[in-house]
């Protein structure tokens, strides 16, 4: 049977999310590589973009193949139409150039570090404006309005991510319950969640083995789940009902958290948008006394 090609990038990037657990690890590496670096893609030959990614030439030709192309040349044709529509650069290229892991002359001095680190957030906030159109906010506020009780999920560096979402969500008038862990009950904390009720796993590489486990639990007990993380190729956008992609910059191994705790502000805006438009009959009532 001949697979469909994906006709966007969005199509490509869904397709990959879809069917990763059955590509091979190499061709894996190599459908990662061309959705984080479509414009490396779409301006160089296999053999430069193998040479620049470390990954052989032929699994990013077994990549193309896997997904209908004829070969690695259909697949730049279409990494190069959105070039061709918008000179816009890669989240990644952006970041790269224009200095997400810039040097920094004296790292001992606070104001070189501020200022950097400001830059970084600002580039990585770009992104997230430009990409707003193409993510699923009205169907992620849909789930958590619809959801009997929604569960937040997000460890370590994620944990601030998820602790705001939480209260914000409650503010608004969603009953939400952060799972923390505390006490290593993580497990148990996630044990009631249902069918009817929604999770949200926050989560970014190095992904927190404890958050796979959880979003694997509540799979098998039927709750539905939302990811927010940096790629559908995430492990915890598996068998998710929805991924919302965020990336956040990166200074010197140090990342920011500005992208995602703006898309989780959104989500509990929306909401609360959406609850006064159904009980106000108009989405400009007053939000004043949520006071998130």
């Amino acid at each position: 049977m001949t697979t469909r090609k994906p006709a966007t990038l969005d199509d490509l990037r869904t397709r990959v999310g879809s069917l990763s657990a059955s590509l091979s690890p190499r061709v894996l590496d190599a459908a990662r590589y061309a959705l984080e670096h479509p414009n490396d893609i779409a301006l160089n030959p296999v053999a430069a973009v193998a040479q620049t990614s470390g990954i052989a030439a032929a699994a990013f030709i077994r990549m193309a193949q896997a997904f209908g192309f004829k070969g690695y040349s259909e697949l730049r044709r279409l990494c190069l139409e959105p070039m061709q529509r918008a000179a816009a650069p890669s989240y990644r290229e952006r970041i790269r150039h224009y200095g997400g892991e810039q040097p920094i002359e004296d790292p001992a001095d606070p104001a070189q570090v501020l200022r950097a680190f400001s830059q970084a957030n600002r580039v990585s906030l770009e992104h997230l404006r430009d990409d707003a159109a193409s993510l699923a906010l009205p169907r992620a506020i849909r789930q958590i309005r619809d959801a009997r009780l929604v569960y937040v999920l997000g460890l370590r560096r994620s944990y601030a991510v998820a602790a705001y979402l939480a209260y914000a969500l409650n503010r608004v008038g969603r009953p939400t319950v952060q799972i923390t862990g505390l006490g290593g009950a993580i497990a148990e904390q996630a044990s009631a969640a249902g069918p009817r009720d929604l999770l949200i796993a926050v989560s970014f590489p190095p992904y927190a083995a404890d958050t796979l486990a959880v979003c694997d639990q509540v799979h098998r007990a039927g709750a539905r789940r939302l990811a927010i993380t940096d790629t559908v190729l995430s492990p915890i956008a598996r068998n998710a009902d929805l991924v919302l992609q965020v990336n956040d910059a990166e200074l010197l191994g140090f990342r920011s958290l500005t992208s995602a705790m703006c898309l989780a502000q959104t989500l509990a805006m929306g909401l609360a948008f959406a609850e006064r438009r159904q009980h106000s009959g108009h989405a400009a009532a007053a939000l004043e006394d949520i006071d998130c």
